[in-house]
């Protein structure tokens, strides 16, 4: 199986996975602060993406990531309890890239270098409610179903309805 594309429906906190003429609806939790593409607003970008990388395979749901790479911890009830207020990111990173000059790509608009990924989030974070800093989080186990079979430059359309 390859995934043909990903797309974020912001306003249904949904991402469809298409591969082939099958797909299937992951609930997920985009920007707190809504739809936007400006560097430091918190917000999810819009319009088409591509996945520039897939980190993570191979490794466990709770594998822990800061800056892209495993920190050798194992996400637990106890370690969240330690850092409650630490952005956790678990399992795989699809890290983004935006395909439109001045709307998601370049400037202060630019996905890529805003560190915009789809990633796993733990348990205790709400689903199918804006609650991230402008990434897509989802149940690690909901992106691990799918994530080893995504290739770089699958497309991500990001659509507010």
């Amino acid at each position: 199986m390859v995934i043909d594309a990903i797309e974020i429906n912001l306003k249904k906190q949904i991402c469809r996975v298409s591969a082939g003429r099958e797909s299937i609806d992951y609930p997920c939790s985009t920007g707190l602060k809504g739809a936007g593409e400006r560097e430091g607003s918190g917000c999810t970008p819009r319009g088409l993406h591509r996945v520039r990388a897939v980190i993570g395979r191979g490794m466990s749901a709770k594998t822990v990531f800061v800056g892209r790479r495993p920190t050798g911890e194992l996400w637990n009830s106890s370690l969240h309890l330690a850092s409650p207020e630490r952005d956790w990111i678990l399992g795989r990173i699809l890290w983004l890239c935006g395909n439109e000059l001045g709307f998601n790509r370049g400037g202060s608009v630019d996905s890529q270098r805003r560190f915009i990924y789809i990633h796993g989030t733990p348990r205790t974070e709400p689903m199918n409610v804006p609650k991230s800093h402008g990434c897509i989080r989802m149940r690690p186990d909901d992106l691990i179903e799918f994530a080893d079979y995504v290739c770089h430059g699958c497309p991500v359309l990001i659509l507010e309805s």
